[in-house]
């Protein structure tokens, strides 16, 4: 079984998200300004997720070169963006990926990294700890359980030990223990639900890694997963496409259109095509603004543009709504 999501993007017409967003705010969804800006590195991953939207995995060989990181950088600067969020695949995979992230940090930009943990235990890898620290980057790793069991089935054997022995010696160079180094942590549902509420199971992370093993971490970041990528396909295997879909139509809270990410960042693909968002990004669904690609962006014209949505949407707007952040309200 499979279904086709509608992901066009909404110049002329309205889609479903579209029409719901009208009908409750009274506006259309639109750009507001530029707080962050995401880019993606590379899709080449050493892990293969059975919820990867982008369907990252170690025989992917897309990544970004340095010309185009040096582009976004520059695009960064003409922004009043603060930060810059760097994700992949496992982006620290990426041959310029340290490179990026220290002139980053040297032109004055915050630095967060979107990490599986489990890349620290590569060999290449294991001193990326306390390069992380000496570069205060702020780390955000996918655990999306504090069980074993339901960590493996998601994202395969034995990455749950590995990403807890990581996590320690992240603690061990400060990470979770220092304020200028904080370490969050990602929880996704591993069946066809909605997150839980972020703050009671953050309570819930806490007390029970710090039982079991000790460890520290700052936050607990809740994400709705979007029906696209290897979680569609599995939806679709297991005859829960339409109904996981319905769900979410059926979840809409319009009190989570005001913070949505695709309104307060600019998302560069390794590529250097622009988007909304990074699921936008994984669909191939530009931004509508003028100019596909970083070279041509133009800060003006970007936080004017329309948004473009389809029903992939209705996940970031479910419930306590989705970010990159975690829950929207």
């Amino acid at each position: 079984m499979s279904i086709a999501l509608p992901i066009e993007v909404t110049v002329a017409g309205r889609n479903a998200f579209d029409r719901r967003v009208a009908a409750t705010t009274a506006t259309r969804l639109t750009a507001a300004h530029i707080e962050t800006v995401q880019v993606n590195v590379g899709l080449r991953c050493n892990l293969a997720c059975h919820h990867c939207h982008v369907e990252s995995s170690p025989a992917r060989k897309e990544e970004m070169d340095w010309p185009t990181m040096q582009l976004v950088l520059t695009a960064t600067e003409k922004t009043n963006a603060r930060t810059i969020d760097i994700t992949g695949g496992a982006p620290e995979m990426n041959p310029n990926f340290r490179r990026l992230v220290v002139a980053a940090s040297t032109s004055g930009f915050s630095v967060i990294v979107r990490t599986n943990l489990t890349i620290m235990l590569e060999p290449g890898y294991e001193d990326l700890p306390s390069f992380f620290a000496s570069q205060n980057v702020h780390l955000i790793a996918s655990l999306p359980c504090y069980l074993e069991t339901n960590v493996d089935k998601q994202r395969g054997t034995h990455v749950y030990r590995e990403s807890v022995e990581v996590i320690r010696r992240l603690n061990g160079v400060g990470y979770g223990t220092r304020d200028e180094l904080p370490l969050d942590l990602v929880y996704n549902p591993g069946g066809a639900t909605l997150p839980p509420d972020q703050h009671k199971l953050e309570e819930a992370y806490r007390r029970e890694l710090d039982q079991r093993f000790g460890i520290r971490f700052n936050r607990l970041l809740t994400i709705t997963n979007i029906a696209i990528g290897r979680y569609l396909h599995d939806l679709a295997r297991q005859g829960k496409a339409e109904q996981y879909q319905q769900l979410l139509r059926d979840s809409f809270n319009p009190a989570t259109v005001e913070g949505l990410m695709c309104r307060h960042q600019l998302h560069v693909g390794w590529d250097g095509t622009m988007y909304d968002c990074d699921f936008n990004f994984a669909l191939g669904l530009p931004a509508s603004a003028p100019g596909r690609h970083v070279r041509d962006f133009d800060p003006a014209m970007f936080v004017t543009r329309r948004i473009a949505t389809g029903e992939h949407c209705f996940a970031c707007t479910a419930g306590c709504g989705s970010s990159c952040g975690g829950a929207l309200v």
